[in-house]
């Protein structure tokens, strides 16, 4: 591909899905009824799920035109509607129950069914993630292979709560063929944060704040219980990947692991020895260079500062649209202000070629699109002077 004075844009960060008359119709029929009994008691909870704000989960036609207001060619489809039967959107909601996972997983499916057609409205600009829950390993790798199939991306994993001993936890030799079957479809495997790994708190004044404080951790924990429990080095070609997590955890941690990594090396932790079947033949900083991969969402300098570390070819930036922390509607503003004094070959890298190896976009199918609607690289060098007064922490951090 030939350079262009313009920047391909792709969000490894976008959210999308479908109304419930949509989902109804994508759901097995032998759930219909129960659905309308469950649809009728359900109330909305979501600020970006009112009123003619919601449309932009749906509707084509808005979607591109904001997106293309902003710059940005192309986009990774995580869940962000309800499906049918879950208590609230996939990314917070709790495991389902061994009651109610046959049902939930019937919703998952209906969203699944939903997106492949969504997804097909504009083949070249989205990567769909297939939802899959953990309850069944079986069926989750029946749905990776469908997954793949119908031509979407990857698998959204989900998260494991300790409060959930229904399901085993992600370091589990379990979910062995669920990796076998992601490694053998070449479809990646993405966590974001939240994903119904978070505990329950409770109804307490402070119940919020301890979700806040804490939901990046219990996300976070996903890249040690693969990393340490042998999951990249049984499956080699396995690419993972963090979504809106932050990356400034990512040194210490790498550097966490490597030392206890050390440690059972010589055979002990402390007072604790160590079985020489657990102990991995590379460090763990390796396998995050070889496997893993940070969805960067809304990125602030301070974070941005922090991707060389990290290293520049594991980073893809994000924007979150619709959600209100997004940065749109000033997506150019905010990678103004994030990557002042950032070369070009280490932007493109980060705003679209990184994202194109991992979850196969063309880019050359983009070109064309980033030039008509994408910034030049003459304006995102010209630094940010004011600072918008914007919800996102793109803006709202240093």
């Amino acid at each position: 591909m030939a350079p262009s004075d313009r920047y391909i844009i792709i969000s490894s960060d976008g959210h999308a899905g479908g109304n419930h008359a949509q989902y109804r119709e994508y759901l097995d029929p032998a759930w219909r009824d129960e659905f309308d009994a469950w649809r009728g008691k359900y109330k909305n909870p979501f600020r970006d799920l009112q009123d003619d704000g919601r449309t932009r989960n749906w509707d084509t036609a808005r979607r591109n035109a904001d997106l293309d207001a902003e710059g940005v060619a192309a986009e990774v489809l995580f869940p962000n509607t309800v499906p049918p039967f879950f208590p609230t959107g996939v990314v917070i909601a709790p495991a389902p129950s061994p009651e109610d996972f046959p049902k939930r997983l019937a919703g998952l499916r209906a969203h699944n069914r939903w997106l492949v057609d969504f997804v097909a409205e504009s083949p070249e600009r989205r990567a769909g993630l297939a939802q899959i829950a953990l309850n069944d390993v079986d069926e989750a790798v029946k749905d990776v292979y469908w997954a793949k199939e119908q031509g979407l991306s990857g698998i959204l994993l989900p998260g494991v709560s300790p409060d959930t001993p229904w399901i085993d936890p992600l370091f589990s030799a379990a979910y062995d063929p669920l990796w076998a079957a992601c490694q053998e479809t070449g479809l990646s495997i993405t966590h974001h944060a939240g994903g119904s790994g978070i505990p329950n708190y409770g109804k307490h004044p402070s119940s919020i704040t301890m979700f806040v404080l804490e939901s990046g951790w219990f996300a976070n924990r996903a890249l040690w219980h693969l990393i340490m429990s042998g999951v990249f080095e049984r499956f080699p070609g396995l690419q993972f990947v963090m979504t809106e997590q932050g990356t400034m955890w990512v040194p210490p941690a790498l550097t966490r692991m490597d030392d206890i990594h050390n440690s059972m090396v010589r055979g002990r932790i402390g007072e604790i020895g160590m079985p020489e079947s657990g102990l991995l033949p590379h460090k763990p900083s390796d396998y995050f260079r070889r496997n893993c991969f940070i969805g960067a969402s809304f990125p602030p300098p301070s974070e941005a500062a922090t991707f060389h570390d990290v290293g520049i070819d594991k980073i893809l930036w994000g924007s979150d649209y619709p959600h209100d922390e997004a940065c749109s509607p000033l997506t150019r503003e905010s990678l103004r202000r994030t990557f002042e004094g950032w070369s070009e070959e280490d932007l493109r890298k980060v705003l679209s070629e990184n994202a194109a190896a991992v979850y196969g976009f063309d880019l050359d199918a983009l070109r064309p699109i980033a030039d008509r609607i994408g910034p030049t690289v003459e304006e995102i060098a010209v630094p940010l002077d004011v600072v918008p007064d914007h919800n996102s922490p793109a803006f709202q951090r240093a």
